[in-house]
C-alpha cells in the first residue's frame, strides 16, 4: 500500500506545482492566436493591402471606373511581392465590380421608385465594408467581403 501512496504522490506533486505553469500555459495560447495575425505578415503587406482596399476612393476622383482602377493597379503593381496584397487586392477588385453592378440594378430600379432607396444604400454599404476591410487588413487579418461575386479567383 506505501507503494500505491508513493505513485500517487509524484502525480499530485507535478499537480500541485503547475498553477504556475498552468497560469503561464494558458496565457501563451492567447498570444499564439494573437500573433500569426500581426507577426506572420510583413507590415509593409498590411499597407499595401489597406491602401489596395482604400484605392476604391478613386471613384471620387473619375467616377464609376476610378473604384475597380484604384485597388486593380495597386494589386497589379504588388501582387508579386506580396502574397497578403494579392489575396486582398482580388477581393477589394471582386467587390468593387460587385458594388458597381448593385449601383447599376439600383439606378435602373430608380424609374420604378425602388432605386432611391436602394441607390444610397449601396453607397453606404460600400463605404463602410471599404473602411472595415482597409483596417481589418491593416491589422494582417484575412477579410471577405460580403454580398460579393467573385469573378477573380
Amino acid at each position: 500500500m506505501a507503494k500505491k501512496e508513493e505513485t500517487s504522490k509524484p502525480t499530485e506533486k507535478p499537480e500541485g506545482e503547475t498553477p504556475a505553469e498552468k497560469e503561464a500555459s494558458a496565457e501563451q495560447p492567447e498570444t499564439v492566436q494573437e500573433s500569426p495575425g500581426s507577426k506572420e505578415i510583413d507590415k509593409d503587406a498590411r499597407m499595401w493591402a489597406m491602401i489596395c482596399h482604400l484605392a476604391a476612393l478613386a471613384g471620387l476622383v473619375v467616377p464609376v471606373v476610378g473604384c475597380i482602377i484604384g485597388p486593380l493597379v495597386v494589386w497589379q503593381i504588388k501582387k508579386e511581392e506580396f502574397p497578403f496584397v494579392d489575396e486582398q487586392g482580388k477581393e477589394a477588385v471582386n467587390f468593387q465590380i460587385s458594388i458597381l453592378i448593385y449601383g447599376i440594378v439600383a439606378g435602373l430600379l430608380c424609374f420604378a421608385c425602388v432605386g432611391i432607396i436602394l441607390l444610397p444604400a449601396v453607397v453606404i454599404f460600400d463605404l463602410i465594408f471599404m473602411l472595415i476591410a482597409a483596417v481589418k487588413a491593416n491589422n494582417g487579418e484575412h477579410y471577405r467581403y460580403p454580398l460579393t461575386i467573385r469573378f477573380i479567383k
